[in-house]
């Protein structure tokens, strides 16, 4: 025990005369940063009082303060920003799920307004706008060198209102107009329909409706298809997911796999790495499972593929996605503003940050653009008559009726999924490789 307390004792010796050797060194070091600190804090209070003693116009006070922190959070990187009280209580009522406007996410890209994703059933879906547009102008004035809150601000206007976005897209040589009737938007977060005996869900955003969204139509869907040993499998549509709260898309992840990591952010100091995993138990029975990913899909989005793609839970099929892996913490401010900062990255189950890179489709399928509707052509297309359709014709005596009305239902089955190929071929193909998938299980379980 002696021996042990020198031990102890020496080593804290030791420590306090190398502390007195470098301590002076590291607290001189330390005082000149902050007075280099103070330096800069001075010369803000001198411009600032320039420009309100001296700028060609009279100026309020709160307004510079405010452009001024705008300014330095925007010099991070292009999600850090300040919200003034009024957007501050805008967010807090998008993530509700309801709110005045386009229906469009935008970020910023080389000093360009970007188009993220239009949303499902809003405007800007309405008037054709599609993810990787740019917009260059609105109502004639030019975005160019604006922040992302200022361009949002140009943007916005009464419900029923008309404006006009000029666009730059791939592919098209010449800049045009788009006109989109301002109107409040109501997002569901997540809709779950049944095409044939597959669940396909869709989810737009992350808000604070999504999970529920999501188990409530999935539970409707498989009563509505007489019970879950009738489900063949889910498609997941991540496409032109903007993203939204990181725990909503934690908890859509949680509901599809039985265990294994989810996400793991990792903030400035190693101290501060979090990761989430999964609880047991798969909604779906561990029925087969594809997600529909586009560039369009984003940040939360990416997190649910990710997590679903690393774990061989899914197959995922598109284009790929838009490639934002980092975290956004809110943080209140006095006068009930907010600083949106970015406190984190994330990563996906196999430790690979997707920031800038995106999730990759394990199967690429590229949405065809839609081909102009052509009347004439569709009049002039031949109609061709089968044996049924001869009089007198011999009846099949190889089937029962029922055997027959089970082939008819095959076959009707199959022209639904043909004209869902010149709607969405991308989902078309997504149920196409669930009903493969499903075809070889039963195979091998016979």
């Amino acid at each position: 025990m002696k021996k042990f307390l020198m031990a102890a004792v020496g080593g804290t010796l030791a420590g306090a005369l190398v502390t007195t050797q470098i301590a002076g060194p590291l607290i001189a070091q330390g005082a000149k940063n902050n007075d280099s600190v103070y330096q800069q804090l001075d010369l803000f209070g001198d411009v600032f009082e320039r420009i309100r003693g001296q700028y060609v116009e009279e100026v309020e006070p709160k307004d510079l303060i405010e452009a001024a922190i705008n300014g330095m959070l925007i010099s991070l990187d292009p999600h850090s920003n300040y919200l003034p009280p009024a957007d501050a209580a805008d967010m807090r009522v998008q993530t509700r799920g309801s709110f005045g406007g386009l229906g469009i996410e935008i970020t910023q890209e080389n000093g360009f307004v970007k188009v993220v994703s239009p949303m499902d059933g809003t405007p800007a879906e309405a008037a054709g706008m599609q993810s990787g547009d740019f917009i260059t102008h609105v109502d004639g004035v030019s975005l160019l060198g604006l922040t992302v809150d200022e361009a949002v601000d140009m943007m916005r206007g009464p419900v029923g209102s008309e404006i006009i976005i000029t666009v730059v897209r791939e592919g098209i040589d010449e800049p045009f107009d788009v006109s989109i009737i301002r109107d409040t938007i109501k997002l569901t977060a997540a809709t779950v329909r049944a095409v044939g005996d597959i669940a396909v869900i869709r989810v737009t955003t992350f808000n604070d409706q999504t999970y529920a969204n999501v188990t409530d139509g999935l539970d409707a869907v498989v009563e509505e298809i007489g019970g879950a040993e009738k489900l063949k499998g889910v498609v997941l549509d991540l496409r032109n997911n903007p993203g939204g709260l990181l725990n909503q898309a934690i908890a859509v992840s949680d509901a599809f796999l039985e265990a294994g990591e989810i996400v793991s952010t990792r903030g400035r100091n190693p101290e501060d790495t979090e990761r989430v995993n999964a609880k047991p138990g798969d909604i779906t029975g561990g029925k087969p499972m594809v997600v529909l990913i586009n560039g369009g899909s984003a940040s939360a989005s990416e997190i649910v593929a990710g997590a679903l793609k690393d774990h061989h839970r899914a197959v995922t099929v598109g284009t790929k996605s838009f490639g934002k892996g980092s975290v956004q913490t809110v943080m209140p401010l006095r006068g009930d503003g907010a600083m949106r900062l970015t406190t984190a990255r994330y990563y996906t189950p196999s430790g690979r940050s997707i920031q800038a890179l995106g999730v990759s489709p394990d199967i690429v399928v590229e949405q065809p653009p839609r081909a102009p509707v052509d009347e004439t052509q569709a009049e002039d297309t031949p109609q061709f008559r089968s044996e049924a359709d001869l009089r007198g014709r011999l009846n099949n005596d190889s089937l029962t009726e029922d055997e027959i009305k089970l082939i008819e239902a095959e076959r009707a089955a199959a022209e639904q999924a043909a004209k869902l190929r010149d709607e969405d071929f991308q989902l078309s193909y997504a149920i196409d490789l669930i009903k493969g998938v499903a075809t070889i299980a039963l195979d091998t379980t016979q």
